[in-house]
């Protein structure tokens, strides 16, 4: 099994999630079987009761695990299917330690952060990225671990050293670790110190990267000089300093980073060719690639094709991770049918009667973008605010035959709306106690 670790540096938030997928599509197109783990430092046991604004989209898998949306990205990129247990957080490192040591199973021995939770840790990650996560039902080739948070956070230092302790547990061979650092662009020059000081920071706690991914947060790619500075400030060869700028779609990041050599670096890390791989999964390896890059060329050109567009009423609009996977489905709808989507976000409040007077000039805009979409979603959410708004964009939705799809709360909604409107039934809405 190899083992390729994901960690960031700097601020959270600038796509280790994106870059750990596109890594292991990379590595599934050359015919290897690669399964995914999250690791989130927090104490919650799982993201089922975060706030969608808080944490993004609670992202559900087949087995009922309410996790983070990093998983839903590995499921779309890698198209495999992920169990509760790859999702690791402290919360549940912390349950299971506990309760050994309830149970005696430590002897009387006392209990610390090292080595019981470390080993607790590598224990965990060992076990899960043996499990079958696709259709071969065969233990994957090489697992991607991600490292949520930033390195250096006080909450994050148990998995920091656990994963530090790991690369001995199963070899340099078959560790390889790279680290997400953020480029910032200050009129039109790319900095490199906090990419110095984050490698500096991993390096003391014992993990030296193999690839440096620099985040550059304009369109404008990494400089030759910039990766040269990187080099030589940070202890690795220029090929191991790979640049990752703002492009149109992340579905293009995994042709970014193919360009850069990442996958001819990992293989001799690795020792990737030393895995037997049969013609069938290198086959479908090639099919996988290509329709990648059939897929990327539609979205390249989607100034070319027809719009389509949708309005989406929620609740929690204000953050768009809220709604990720609904918001992936119909971009992937949109490509398949070869039309440029046009997707318009509009609180469910601001429809409200009572917004026309606190606000007109949101209460105007929403209704706009109701009456101009060619196609109306609700989508899932908790609690009775913005759904008389909900109500009346189905309303729209009905009486002008426009396509509407509810999913989950905005399902309800309809449901409600047809027994108000149409069958005429009196009541209203009733918080369940």
């Amino acid at each position: 099994m190899k083992y390729i670790l994901v960690s960031g540096g700097v601020v959270s938030g600038i796509g280790k999630g994106v870059i750990a997928s596109s890594t292991g599509l990379l590595l599934k197109t050359t015919g290897l079987k690669v399964t995914s783990i999250k690791i989130d430092p927090y104490m919650n046991i799982d993201a089922g009761t975060m706030r969608p604004q808080e944490h993004g989209e609670v992202y559900v898998l087949n087995d009922g695990g309410e996790v983070d949306l990093d998983l839903g990205n590995y499921e779309r990129y890698l198209d495999v299917t992920l169990s509760r247990d790859h999702n690791i957080t402290t919360g549940k490192i912390y349950k299971e330690v506990i309760e050994k040591e309830r149970r005696g199973d430590y002897l009387g021995k006392t209990v610390q952060i090292v080595p019981h939770v470390t080993t607790g840790i590598q224990d965990w990650i060992e076990r899960v990225a043996k499990l079958p996560v696709d259709d071969t039902n065969e233990e994957p080739d090489i697992c991607i671990i991600e490292l949520g948070g930033t390195v250096g956070d006080i909450e994050s230092a148990p998995f920091v050293e656990a994963m530090r302790q790991f690369q001995f547990r199963v070899g340099h061979g078959n560790f390889a670790l790279i680290h997400v650092s953020l480029v910032p662009d200050m009129h039109g020059e790319q900095k490199t110190k906090p990419t110095q000081a984050t490698v500096r920071d991993l390096r003391g706690l014992g993990l030296m990267p193999d690839l440096v991914t620099c985040r550059v947060l304009v369109r404008k790619p990494l400089s030759i000089e910039t990766k040269r500075k990187i080099s030589m400030f940070c202890h690795v060869a220029e090929e191991q300093v790979i640049g990752i700028h703002d492009v149109s779609s992340v579905y293009h990041v995994p042709l970014l980073l193919q360009e850069q050599g990442i996958i001819s670096f990992l293989q001799r890390k690795l020792e990737l060719k030393s895995i037997y791989l049969s013609k069938e999964l290198m086959d479908r390896g090639s099919r996988l690639m290509a329709r990648w890059k059939e897929m990327t060329d539609v979205i390249g050109k989607n100034h070319y094709l027809d719009v389509v567009s949708i309005v989406l009423v929620g609740k929690y609009t204000d953050m768009p991770d809220s709604y990720m996977s609904v918001v992936k489905a119909l971009e992937h709808s949109a490509a398949r049918c070869q039309r440029k989507l046009n997707l318009q976000w509009v609180a469910a409040e601001h429809l409200e009667p009572t917004h026309k007077i606190e606000n007109p000039v949101q209460y105007y805009d929403g209704w706009k973008n109701v009456v101009a979409a060619q196609g109306i979603l609700i989508p899932g959410g908790f609690g009775q605010r913005g759904t008389e708004g909900m109500l009346l964009a189905i309303k729209r939705a009905r009486e002008y035959k426009v396509p509407f799809l509810g999913i989950c709360l905005g399902f309800q909604m309809a449901v409600i709306e047809w027994a108000r409107n149409v069958s005429e039934l009196d009541g209203k809405i009733m918080s369940v106690p």
